[in-house]
């Protein structure tokens, strides 16, 4: 059967009946989903298809196939993609520069936190084994007190900071500076501690104790420690992936508390808190880190939901426990969204209101709906399935950089596994001609957006290659080697390269680019919160 053309809905005119069409009684099982066959193009609903794409012209390099191993063709593989052409530059947004300025201002900030000890110390004070314990602990309390500071900026989710530098590097830096925050504070109650047991001649334990009971804000800063102590914890990664997403988030809010009570006792206790700059630097520095996270925590998620007033649309099987959620709203078209974006949703339903989880668009935005596509995972998103056409939703964002702004070659490769086909979907409508998608699945029948994704290469001068089979079949064992990847994509180091799905593939992906001389700055990856 001929498939109707993709339209895309992003020209599509307004139309007041534009959902009415789906909204029935009748609702998949999302046990055993059968997919409805999708409404003709033009027709002012969603763009659905009955069949995968079947091209008539028996051309090997197709638009879409399920590639096999080859012992017989010189690429590898029973399907190719054609043999490299000349590369050229696009006027890409560069971010290098942004990167580095942060860097530079973060360490900036922190030469500047050291220098308040620095300058508050006479020559020679350091002298003997007491006064070296006391000045470590006094650093390391300014180096703690300070990184704080900066983890919270990081995770404010303010606009500006997540377009200047991108949700992917201030997650990496906020999980790197965790670990830097939680040493650097764990060595100033020990040098302090041993410092004064030095100068008081008593042992540590009664010291420490001492220490509490007697110092001003020495009990709550002991909260605060134990705070940030189980937020370490339940932050490595054999505990994350343990905990409900929901229990995990609610441990990671009492950083909030962290900040409050540590930097009453900083105030109080520190003896470098003194002086003209010092008492102008650290409350600048409070009040920029308070006024970022109100500001994107609070002001920004108001707007926008007051602006789109958004809900549920229609929700729609796709294949074996995947659906999509279609999101209607007021003015999408002004929605900041770009393909390969991410947003966190929050569906007001009676048992769903109190949770927030990150999903990927699955569709480029357009002035009519926003599609996420979601994989059944656990109760939570089991329950997303059955939700009605009306249910209200709180979003915020959008947040990333994995877009097609960011290229920087003028050709991409889109890498997908599992549901990481979401925002690899949506980047296709804004990629280049002649760009490779290669979507990896266990079985046929999980390869979802099949007829969508051929259909846009069809229309963009793309191909799609599926790499279906185990972990332990020859064709997936040979995707993410040196030469297999070279045989579906001979010019692989001159396109840029994003990548979205689990762990074990993005990492298996990064390592083989990496020997194939793919630099970083063409590697683009989907950050997971979670």
């Amino acid at each position: 059967m001929a498939i109707p053309a993709f339209q895309d809905q992003r020209e599509l005119p307004d139309d007041d009946g534009y959902f009415s069409s789906l909204r029935t009684d009748a609702r998949p099982s999302w046990d055993n989903p059968s997919l409805p066959a999708w409404p003709q193009s033009g027709s002012g609903q969603y763009p659905q298809y009955e069949e995968p794409y079947e091209p008539a012209d028996p051309d090997p390099y197709r638009r879409g196939d399920i590639v096999v191993e080859s012992l017989t063709d010189p690429t590898g593989w029973k399907a190719g993609t054609g043999v490299p052409i000349p590369d050229d530059r696009p006027p890409a947004e560069a971010t290098s520069g942004n990167r580095l300025l942060t860097v530079l201002l973060f360490f900036s900030g922190l030469a500047t936190s050291i220098a308040l000890w620095l300058f508050n110390t006479q020559a020679g004070a350091v002298s003997d084994t007491t006064s070296l314990m006391l000045a470590a602990g006094r650093i390391t309390g300014l180096v703690g007190g300070y990184l704080l500071f900066i983890q919270l900026l990081m995770m404010s989710r303010v606009s500006w900071l997540e377009e200047w530098v991108g949700s992917r590097d201030l997650l990496i830096w906020h999980r790197w500076l965790g670990t830097t925050l939680l040493t650097a504070v764990v060595a100033h109650i020990v040098f302090i501690v041993y410092g004064y047991a030095l100068t008081a001649d008593t042992g540590v334990v009664d010291q420490a104790w001492t220490v509490i009971t007697t110092f001003p804000e020495m009990i709550s800063a002991t909260v605060a420690t134990g705070m940030l102590v189980l937020i370490a914890v339940v932050s490595i990664r054999f505990m994350r992936n343990r905990l409900p997403y929901e229990l995990w988030h609610l441990i990671h809010l009492t950083s909030y508390g962290v900040l409050l009570l540590g930097y009453g006792h900083q105030m109080a206790a520190g003896a470098d808190m003194s002086g003209k700059f010092a008492s102008v630097f650290w409350p600048a520095l409070g009040c920029l880190t308070l006024s970022a996270l109100f500001w994107g925590r609070v002001v920004e998620p108001l707007w926008l939901n007051a602006r789109h007033r958004f809900t549920v649309a229609e929700v729609v099987g796709e294949g074996a426990n995947t659906f999509s959620i279609y999101i209607d709203g007021k003015r999408l078209d002004r929605l900041p969204a770009q393909a390969g974006q991410f947003m966190r949703w929050r569906f007001l339903t009676a048992n769903g209101w109190w949770q927030s989880h990150p999903f990927s668009l699955s569709a480029a935005p357009n002035s009519q709906w926003l599609r996420l596509t979601v994989t059944i995972a656990g109760g939570h998103t089991r329950k997303l399935s059955t939700m009605r056409p009306g249910t209200p939703v709180w979003a915020e964002g959008p947040f990333g950089t994995f877009t097609a702004q960011r290229r920087t070659r003028r050709r991409a490769l889109l890498i997908a596994g599992g549901s990481g086909i979401a925002p690899i979907r949506a980047l296709l409508e804004d990629m280049p001609p002649d760009t490779i998608v290669i979507y990896r699945a266990s079985r046929p029948d999980e390869l979802v957006f099949r007829a969508e994704l051929e259909e846009l290469a069809e229309q963009r001068d793309a191909w799609v290659r599926y790499i279906v089979g185990s972990r332990t079949d020859p064709g997936p064992q040979r995707l993410f080697t040196p030469d297999g990847l070279r045989g579906l994509v001979p010019d692989v180091n001159r396109r840029d390269v994003y990548l979205c799905g689990p762990p074990g593939l993005v990492n298996a992906a990064v390592d083989t680019l990496r020997q194939l001389d793919v630099p970083d700055s063409q590697l683009h990856l989907d950050p997971f919160e979670f």
